[in-house]
C-alpha cells in the first residue's frame, strides 16, 4: 500500500457548508497554522491491525484536514512532512515549526496500546496484531509549552468538536494498566489530556496540540479510520475548533 491509495474524500456538500458559513472576526489569511504528519517514511509508526503503517494513515488525515483549512480561507497553511530516523525527526519538526512563526501546531497521529496488550490473530495469510479492548481519540498538551493556555485552549476546543460530532474520546490513559503510558486528564469532559514529555509539543514556541485521531490497532475502528465519513468529520471538527481559536486569539492570553 501507498501514500497514493490514501486520496482525501472532499464531497460537494462540505465545500458548500463552508461556503455559506458566516465570515469569521479574525484575519483568515494571515493565521499559520502547522499541520505535522506524525512519524516518517523511514520511522513509520505504529502497525494497525490489517498491518497498514501509522504515518500512511497520518499522512492522509493530515492532507485532508489541509484541505479543509485552506477550503475555508486559511491560506498560510504548512503540511509539514519530515524524514529520516524517528528521534531526530522530532527535533527538526520543532525546529523547521519555530522557524516558521506560526499561530498554531497540530501534530496529527493514530493510536495504538502497549504492547503487552497486543493479541494475534492472521490477516490475508499474516500473523497479525490487534487490541479490540480500547478505543477513541485522545488530544494531548504539555505543560512545558511556553504558550501553555493557548494549547489548553485549542484542546478543549478540538475535543468539544470532535464530543459535539459523536465522537468518543479514549479513556484508558488513566488506568494503571497503561503503564509509562499513563497521562493525567485535564478535561474530563472532551478529553485533553497532559503529556509534557512529547518534544514537538513542549519545544514548539506557539501553542501545540498532539491529536491521535483513534485507534488503528482496534480492528473495527480501523475500518472507521479509512472510511470518507470518519475523515470528514475529524477534518471539519478541527477546522471548526481553529476558527474559533482564531477568533479568540489574543498573544497575551498564550502566555503561562
Amino acid at each position: 500500500m501507498s501514500l497514493a491509495d490514501f486520496k482525501p474524500a472532499w464531497p460537494e456538500e462540505i465545500r458548500q457548508a463552508r461556503r455559506e458559513r458566516q465570515p469569521s472576526k479574525c484575519d483568515r489569511s494571515q493565521f499559520r497554522v502547522i499541520l505535522d504528519v506524525g512519524h516518517t517514511a523511514e520511522a513509520l509508526g505504529a502497525i494497525s491491525a490489517r498491518n497498514v503503517p501509522e504515518y500512511y494513515f497520518n499522512y492522509r488525515l493530515a492532507a485532508q484536514i489541509e484541505r479543509s483549512l485552506i477550503e475555508d480561507g486559511f491560506d498560510k497553511i504548512v503540511l509539514l512532512v519530515a524524514r529520516g530516523p524517528a528521534r531526530p525527526s522530532l527535533f527538526d519538526r520543532v525546529a523547521r515549526a519555530n522557524r516558521l512563526s506560526a499561530n498554531l501546531f497540530v501534530s496529527i497521529h493514530h493510536d495504538s496500546v502497549p504492547d503487552k496488550l497486543l493479541e494475534s490473530w492472521e490477516f490475508e495469510g499474516k500473523e497479525s496484531h490487534f487490541s479490540d479492548r480500547f478505543r477513541g481519540h485522545s488530544i494531548f498538551v504539555s505543560y512545558e509549552n511556553r504558550h501553555r493556555n493557548g494549547s489548553l485552549l485549542f484542546g478543549r476546543l478540538l475535543g468539544k468538536q470532535l464530543k459535539d460530532r459523536g465522537l468518543q474520546y479514549a479513556r484508558q490513559y488513566t488506568q494503571p494498566i497503561m503503564g509509562r503510558y499513563r497521562r493525567k486528564l485535564v478535561d474530563p469532559d472532551v478529553g485533553v489530556y497532559r503529556y509534557d514529555q512529547l518534544i514537538v509539543l513542549r519545544g514548539t514556541q506557539m501553542p501545540a496540540v498532539l491529536l491521535e485521531a483513534g485507534s488503528i490497532i482496534n480492528r473495527e475502528e480501523e475500518l472507521q479510520m479509512n472510511s470518507a465519513e470518519r475523515l470528514d468529520l475529524i477534518s471539519a471538527s478541527l477546522t471548526t475548533a481553529v476558527e474559533i481559536f482564531c477568533d479568540r486569539r489574543r498573544p497575551d492570553r498564550f502566555r503561562r
